[in-house]
């Protein structure tokens, strides 16, 4: 069973779009099978990126990015989210 968090999830919504740094974002789970996608059933919470929804629509489905550049884009866009909500206190981990 994936990992679900409402109150990670609306931290995320907080953030600027770590692609082109809108507000108004979205908490964009990863369409990566690896993280828990499958057909009709969304990835972890853990693996989501903070994107507007012109850029999360462009992600899932634009035709700009091949298969290769989404799955980079992807990892690179959960690694800056967990960034922003560290260095903004909005994700604490307990010593």
């Amino acid at each position: 069973m994936a990992y679900r968090n409402k109150k990670l999830l609306e931290a995320v919504r907080g953030l600027a779009c770590v692609n082109c740094g809108a507000h108004g974002t979205h908490a964009a789970h990863s369409n990566q099978i690896e993280h828990g996608k499958g057909t009709g059933i969304k990835a972890s919470d853990a693996a989501i990126q903070a994107l507007c929804p012109v850029c999360h629509a462009e992600l899932d489905n634009g035709k700009e990015m091949s298969k290769a550049e989404r799955r980079e884009f992807t990892y690179r866009s959960i690694a800056n989210t967990l960034i922003q909500l560290i260095e903004q206190g909005k994700l604490v981990v307990e010593p």
